[in-house]
C-alpha cells in the first residue's frame, strides 16, 4: 500500500458519515513520525494505529537497510521480540476457557523438570506466577541469550540458582518463565507451542504474514535489517540476532499489517463461530494488575503523570495523564518493536523500527497518544532524551566511582599461569581459563576474549555484549587461585574444578 493510498484512505475514513469529528489527520502523523525518526538517527520504522475496529494509518517510513536503502513498508518483517509474550498468555487463556489449563496450576504439572532451588516457592509457584515476573529470580540473561542449550537444558539449570528476592514481592523480569509456559501450552494443548498458536490464533485472526523464527523469513526479501548507531551516532549495519527455534518468550516476527490484527483483537476480541475467540474474562485477567512496577527516575521523566505502573500478564499497566495504557515492548539485537493500547479509547499504536537500543519507541508512542488522545502536545524527543541523559550520566557516574577505587599499578598476587584452569558454576556450566602469548583467555561457549589486568586479581572481561564486565579470582587458604566471580549483569561465581 503507497502512502498516496494511505492518505486516501484516511480521507475517505474522515468524510465518510460516521467519522469522529476528532478524524486523524494522516499527513500530520507522518510529518511526525518523520521527524522522530530523523531525531533518533532511526532508519526506518512501520507503523498502524487502529481505533476500534479500524485501521486508521498504516505506513512504512524510511529504509529497511541502509546498505540497499529499500523502502519499509507494513508488509516489512520484523522481530516483535518479547512482544511474544502476549501471543504465549493468549494462548494460555484459550485453554483456560476450555479448562484444560488454569493460571494457578503448577508449572510441573506440564513441565515436570521444573524446578526453583527454594523448597517453598518449588512448591506454590504457580503459571500465573510465571507469566507476572514474580518467582523472585531475575533474568540471568546469558542463559538464553546466545545460548548453546535446549529449552529443556536451560529451565532445568534454573533450579540451581537462588532466587534473588522474596516469592511475590518484586517485579523482576525474567524470560524464561514464559518458555516454561509456551512449554506448558505445549503439553495442555497436544501439540507445539508454535503450532497451537498457528491454528488457534493466528489464523482466525488472519495473521498469514506472521512467523515464529528468523529461518521462516530468511527468504522473504521485504524484511528489516538490524542497525545500530556508531559514535557519531550514524546508523550501521549489526549482526542480527538469529532465533531458529521458536520461542515463547520472544522469537515471532510480524510486521505492522498483521499486527494492527493483533492490537484490534486486543482490544475488541473476535467472534469465530459465534462466540468470542477468548472469553471476556481470560481477555480482561490478562490486562488486570498482577504485580506492582516501582516506578525509578527513568520512568518518572518518560511519563510524567503516571501515579502506577503494574504488570498484568503479557502486558504493562499504568495511567497516563488520566488514561489507562496497556503497553508492551520488544527488543533484541538491532530492533524495537513497542505495542500501546488506549482500551477506554479504543486505540492502538503497533511501531516497528530497525535500530538497537533505541528509546525513539516511548518518545513516538507518547507523541502519538497527544494527537490521538487531544492532549497537550509535548516535545517528547526532548523529554525521552532527558531520561537518557539522566541514565547515561548515572552510568558514568558509577564508572566514575569504580575508577575512584581502582589501584592502576598493582599486579596479580599468582603468576598468570596460575590462574589457568576450568572453573564450573552448576547452571552457567564450564568457563575455561588458558594462556596464550602471556595473555589469559576466557572461554565460555562462543564467548572469548583476552583478559585485561584491571588491579590485584581483578581483570576486565572487554566483551561488550557482557557489559564488559570485571572478574574477579580469590584465593583459598593455600594461596592458590579457587574461585573466580564474574560481576555485572552475570554477577555469578566459579568454582575452579581443576
Amino acid at each position: 500500500m503507497t502512502p498516496r493510498t494511505i492518505l486516501l484512505l484516511a480521507a475517505l475514513f474522515c468524510f465518510a458519515p460516521s467519522a469522529r469529528a476528532d478524524c486523524l489527520d494522516a499527513r500530520a502523523v507522518a510529518d511526525l513520525v518523520e521527524r522522530t525518526l530523523k531525531h533518533w538517527h532511526v532508519p526506518g520504522i512501520a507503523v498502524a494505529i487502529v481505533r476500534g475496529d479500524e485501521v486508521i494509518y498504516l505506513q512504512g517510513h524510511g529504509v529497511r537497510s541502509i546498505e540497499n536503502g529499500a523502502k519499509i513498508t507494513p508488509d516489512t518483517l520484523f522481530p516483535i521480540a518479547s512482544c511474544t509474550k502476549g501471543f504465549t498468555t493468549t494462548a494460555m487463556a484459550l485453554l483456560v476457557d476450555e479448562g484444560k489449563m488454569n493460571w494457578d496450576d503448577s508449572p510441573r504439572k506440564y513441565v515436570p523438570y521444573f524446578h526453583l532451588s527454594d523448597p517453598l516457592v518449588d512448591r506454590e509457584v504457580t503459571l500465573r506466577d510465571l507469566v507476572t515476573h514474580r518467582t523472585g529470580l531475575r533474568d540471568h540473561f546469558f542463559l538464553w541469550y546466545r545460548s548453546p542449550w535446549t529449552q529443556e537444558e536451560r529451565i532445568r539449570r534454573f533450579a540451581h540458582l537462588p532466587l534473588d528476592k522474596p516469592f511475590r514481592t518484586t517485579f523482576q523480569y525474567q524470560s524464561t518463565m514464559f518458555t516454561v509456559a509456551g512449554l506448558a501450552v505445549a503439553k495442555a494443548s497436544g501439540m507445539p507451542w508454535a503450532d497451537f498458536v498457528q491454528k488457534r490464533l493466528l489464523d482466525p485472526l488472519d495473521m498469514k504474514a506472521t512467523r515464529f523464527t528468523t529461518t521462516a523469513i530468511a527468504e522473504i526479501a521485504d524484511r528489516a535489517s538490524s542497525h545500530c548507531l556508531d559514535a557519531e551516532k550514524k546508523p550501521r549495519l549489526m549482526e542480527p540476532y538469529l532465533m531458529k527455534d521458536p520461542e515463547p518468550a520472544g522469537s515471532i516476527q510480524s510486521n505492522a499489517h498483521d499486527l494492527s490484527k493483533w492490537l484490534r483483537f486486543q482490544l475488541n476480541n473476535k467472534m469465530v463461530n459465534g462466540k468470542p475467540l477468548v472469553s471476556d474474562r481470560n481477555l480482561n485477567e490478562m490486562h488486570t494488575p498482577q504485580i506492582v512496577i516501582p516506578l525509578d527516575d527513568i520512568d518518572r521523566i518518560q511519563f510524567p503523570q503516571t501515579n502506577q505502573m503494574s504488570y498484568g500478564m503479557g502486558w504493562v499497566i499504568q495511567d497516563h495523564f488520566g488514561h489507562r495504557l496497556l503497553q508492551h515492548a520488544g527488543a533484541i539485537d538491532g530492533f524495537r518493536c513497542h505495542f500501546t493500547l488506549v482500551p477506554e479509547a479504543r486505540l492502538g499504536i503497533v511501531l516497528l523500527c530497525n535500530l538497537h537500543q533505541t528509546r525513539m519507541n516511548i518518545a513516538l508512542s507518547n507523541s502519538l497518544l497527544d494527537v490521538l488522545l487531544g492532549l497537550r502536545k509535548r516535545d517528547w524527543n526532548a523529554i525521552v532524551e532527558a531520561a537518557e541523559d539522566k541514565d547515561n550520566a548515572e552510568a558514568e557516574r558509577k564508572d566514575q566511582e569504580k575508577q575512584r577505587h581502582r589501584h592502576p599499578d598493582t599486579k596479580p598476587s599468582r603468576e598468570l599461569a596460575g590462574y589457568i584452569g576450568t572453573y564450573q558454576h552448576p547452571a552457567y556450566g564450564t568457563v575455561r581459563i588458558a594462556l596464550e602469548n602471556g595473555r589469559l583467555i576466557w572461554q565460555w561457549h562462543q564467548w572469548n576474549a583476552t583478559l585485561e589486568h584491571y588491579h590485584y586479581d581483578t581483570f576486565r572481561l572487554p566483551i561488550e555484549k557482557m557489559g564488559e564486565p570485571l572478574v574477579v579470582f580469590t584465593l583459598d587458604a593455600k594461596g592458590a587461585v579457587a574461585r573466580m566471580k564474574v560481576l555485572g549483569h552475570l554477577d555469578v561465581e566459579f568454582t575452579r574444578s581443576r
